[in-house]
C-alpha cells in the first residue's frame, strides 16, 4: 500500500501542484468573500468598513480571474479545503466576538485582514512563478494582476492602522 501511494506521488509534476494551488486559493477567496461583509459590519469606523467593502468587490474580480484560469486549463472551478485560511478567518471571527464594542476592534480587524493578505500574497507569488515556468502566460498575467491588488490592499490596511486605528485603540484604553 505504501508503494502504491509513493508511485502515485512520484508521477505528480509541477502542473499538478499548480492546479492544487489554484484550487487552494479559489477556496480561500470564496471563504474571504463570506467573511468580508461580517468584518465591514463589525468595524467601528466608516473608513475601515469601507475598506472591507472595497476589498470584497476586488475579491469578486479575483474569483472571476481564477475561474478563467480553470477554464483555460479545461478544469472545473472547484476549491480544495485550505486549513490555513480557515484558521486565519477563525482568528478574525474571534476578534469580532472578543472586541465587539471595544475601541481596539478596528485595529484587530485590520490585523486579521493583513494576515489574510499576507497569506494571499505568498500564494499568488508562488502561483505566478509556477505559471511562468509552465509557460502559462495568460494565467501568469491574471495571477500577477491579483497579486498587485493584494499588495495594494495590504498597503492600504497599513495606512488605516497607522492613520488612526492603532492610535484610537491606545488612547481609549488609557
Amino acid at each position: 500500500m505504501a508503494t502504491t501511494k509513493k508511485t502515485q506521488a512520484s508521477s505528480k509534476k509541477l502542473d499538478d501542484l499548480f492546479l492544487d494551488g489554484i484550487k487552494d486559493i479559489y477556496y480561500a477567496e470564496k471563504k474571504i468573500l463570506k467573511a468580508l461583509p461580517k468584518m465591514a459590519k463589525g468595524a467601528e469606523s466608516e473608513e475601515v468598513s469601507a475598506a472591507f467593502q472595497k476589498h470584497r468587490e476586488e475579491t469578486e474580480g479575483q474569483v472571476e480571474r481564477l475561474e478563467q484560469i480553470f477554464d483555460a486549463m479545461g478544469k472545473a472551478a472547484r476549491g480544495k479545503t485550505c486549513p490555513a485560511i480557515d484558521g486565519i478567518i477563525e482568528e478574525g471571527s474571534e476578534i469580532l466576538e472578543e472586541y465587539d464594542g471595544s475601541s481596539a476592534i478596528d485595529a484587530g480587524l485590520i490585523a486579521a485582514a493583513q494576515a489574510v493578505e499576507h497569506y494571499e500574497i505568498a500564494r499568488y507569488g508562488t502561483l505566478v512563478a509556477w505559471a511562468e515556468q509552465l509557460g502559462m502566460k495568460d494565467a501568469a498575467k491574471l495571477l500577477k494582476a491579483t497579486l498587485e491588488e493584494e499588495s495594494a490592499t495590504d498597503e492600504a490596511l497599513n495606512a488605516l492602522g497607522e492613520g488612526g486605528a492603532n492610535k484610537r485603540a491606545m488612547e481609549n484604553a488609557a
